[in-house]
């Protein structure tokens, strides 16, 4: 093991640790690990919280635009699913996330559970045993939209991150995720 393969965790730490500098705040451990995860934030939130649902607020197939073809390297005009959900333990909104997913790559099966019913995107990973991996691009800060303020009932600043999905050396799917910078505050012991 060569010492580039020993750091490489160290671009997200870096970014985490500027982030809470320029936020001017130490981010609890929770939130440190919702955010630089390359693995399923779903699985996480299970063990955090018993297992969580998920409901699906806005599902629909459309022709791909130039930005978010780009984000999931097709051609513009491919057919492509973009999926809003927000994950929650009972009343309690957890993460709210977006997703572009381009249908080419997707097995029947999956499209079909995708598409069906209000299942967490790790969790239909992993009924297909899809062996993936997770690119982290961005992880932010930004203001609550009228969007996030409907669903948290909050004017807290939000976390975001953004990261690609990738299967067999193509990005699988697309997912920005976000959650209030009051959220996973506390660590659960």
């Amino acid at each position: 093991m060569n010492n580039e393969d020993n750091n490489i965790n160290v671009r997200l730490i870096e970014k985490i640790n500027n982030l809470e500098e320029s936020y001017g705040k130490t981010f609890s451990n929770t939130q440190k690990i919702l955010l630089s995860t390359d693995g399923s934030i779903t699985a996480i939130l299970d063990v955090l919280y018993g297992k969580i649902s998920l409901d699906t607020l806005q599902q629909h197939v459309e022709e791909s635009t130039e930005e978010n073809a780009e984000l999931v390297n097709i051609e513009k005009g491919e057919d492509i699913n973009y999926r809003e959900i927000i994950m929650h333990k009972d009343d309690l909104p957890l993460i709210y996330a977006v997703s572009y997913i381009p249908l080419k790559r997707l097995s029947e099966g999956i499209k079909e559970d995708l598409t069906k019913a209000d299942i967490p995107i790790g969790r239909i990973l992993k009924k297909y045993n899809i062996e993936s991996r997770r690119e982290i691009n961005r992880i932010q800060i930004e203001e609550a939209n009228e969007r996030l303020k409907e669903i948290y009932k909050t004017d807290a600043d939000f976390f975001s991150r953004d990261y690609t999905i990738i299967y067999k050396g193509e990005i699988l799917m697309w997912i920005k995720e976000y959650f209030p910078i009051t959220h996973f505050c506390k660590e659960i012991e």
